[in-house]
C-alpha cells in the first residue's frame, strides 16, 4: 500500500470525537482542497519524501532568530549522517537532540527547521537536528541505533554548550526521545536534563481509546499509522519492543523528567497521557499538557495555528528551566 499526498496531509473528514478548533478546520479544507486541485494522487515515496521535507516558514526569515545554523554531518550508528546546528544568540546553556517526526519514513532537516530556529532562540539552548536514516531502506531498529550514535557523540561535546543534554522530538522523533531516556538510564554520563516530547507514538500494539476516537478525519488515521508500521517494523513482535513502544520497558523509574505536549484531536494522543501516568507511578517526574481543538503535528504548522507557537514556547520554556537547574 502506497499512500497519497492527501491521504497524509489531509484525511476526509469522518469526526468521531471532538472536532479540531476552528482555524485548524479551515487549514485542513485549504489542504484538502489543495490536494484536489492539484490532483494528487498515488506518488511514490521519493515524492512523498520532497513534498514534505519542506519548511512551512521562509526559512531565510526564521533563521534571523538565531546566531549560527552550521550544517554538519556526526556519527550515526554505520556512517556519519547529516545534522544540523542551531546556536541562539547571548550565552548558550545547554544542547537538544532534536529528532523530527514523519513515521520514520519522510521529513528531515528541512521539514523542522523552523520548529529547530525557535526552540534554540526561546530555550537558550543550542539545538542540534539529527537526519536518521528512514525506513522502509532502514528498517527497524535503525533510526534508534543512529540516534543513539549521535546522542553519544554529542554528549562527548556538550561541553562547548554548558554541558547539559535534553533530547526532543515530534511525533516519531518524540518516541525515539523517549527511547534514548530509557537507554541512557545507568550509562555513565551525567543524565539527561529533559526529555520532550510532542505527540508521540509509545504503546505499539496496546490499544488506548483516542486511537478509536480520532481513527479518521484527524491527519493521522489509523491507515496511515498501518502504512507506517508496514514500512518501518521488521515483525509483529516489534511492536512490543520497548525500543519501538517504550510502555513496554521492564520499568519506568529513574527516566529523565518527561513534558510530554499533546494535540487533543489525535489517535495518539492517550498513549501520551498514559506513558506520563506511568512515570509518575514508578517515581519519575513526567507532566503532560494538551492543545485544545490541535490535530497530530499541529508543529509543523506553526506558521498558520496559534497553538503550533504556543506548543513550542511551552517546551522552550522547560527546556530553560531544565538547563537552569543545578
Amino acid at each position: 500500500m502506497l499512500l497519497s499526498v492527501s491521504d497524509v496531509a489531509a484525511s476526509a473528514p469522518l469526526p468521531r470525537g471532538r472536532l479540531p478548533g476552528l482555524l485548524t478546520r479551515l487549514f485542513l479544507m485549504g489542504a484538502k482542497a489543495s490536494a484536489a486541485r492539484h490532483n494528487h494522487v498515488p506518488h511514490s515515496l521519493e515524492d512523498i519524501r520532497r513534498r514534505f521535507d519542506r519548511p512551512c516558514f521562509p526559512q531565510r526569515l526564521s533563521r534571523l532568530q538565531v546566531r549560527r545554523v552550521i550544517d554538519m554531518r556526526v556519527p550515526g550508528a554505520t556512517e556519519l549522517r547529516p545534522a544540523r546546528l542551531y546556536v541562539p544568540y547571548g550565552k548558550v546553556r545547554g544542547v537538544v537532540l532534536f529528532m523530527h517526526g514523519g513515521g520514520y519514513v519522510h521529513c528531515g532537516l528541512n521539514s523542522h527547521d523552523g520548529i529547530c530556529c525557535r526552540l534554540a532562540r526561546q530555550s537558550g539552548a543550542a539545538v542540534l537536528s539529527f537526519d536518521y536514516r528512514l525506513a522502509p531502506e532502514n528498517r527497524f531498529p535503525a533510526a534508534v541505533d543512529d540516534c543513539w550514535a549521535a546522542l553519544q557523540w554529542l554528549v562527548a561535546e556538550a561541553w562547548r554548550w554548558g554541558g547539559k543534554v535534553a533530547v526532543a522530538g515530534d511525533s516519531a522523533g518524540g518516541t525515539l526521545a523517549a527511547v534514548l531516556s530509557q537507554m541512557s538510564r545507568g550509562w555513565g554520563h551525567p543524565p539527561l536534563a529533559l526529555q520532550l516530547l510532542y505527540y508521540p507514538s509509545l504503546y505499539g500494539e496496546r490499544p488506548v481509546p483516542s486511537r478509536e476516537v480520532y481513527a479518521n478525519g484527524y491527519v493521522l488515521s489509523t491507515r496511515v499509522m498501518e502504512w507506517y508500521a508496514q514500512e518501518y517494523i521488521r515483525d509483529p513482535q516489534d511492536l512490543r519492543d520497548p525500543r519501538l513502544a517504550p510502555v513496554f520497558a521492564s520499568s519506568l523509574a529513574n527516566l529523565p523528567p518527561a513534558v510530554i505536549a499533546l494535540a487533543q484531536c489525535d489517535p495518539l494522543h492517550d498513549e501520551g497521557t498514559g506513558y506520563a501516568a506511568a512515570m509518575r507511578t514508578a517515581g519519575s517526574r513526567a507532566i503532560t499538557r494538551t492543545w485544545p481543538g490541535t490535530v497530530h503535528g499541529f508543529l509543523n504548522f506553526y506558521s498558520f495555528l496559534p497553538g503550533g507557537k504556543s506548543a513550542i514556547r511551552y517546551g522552550a520554556r522547560h527546556l530553560r528551566e531544565a538547563f537552569a537547574r543545578t
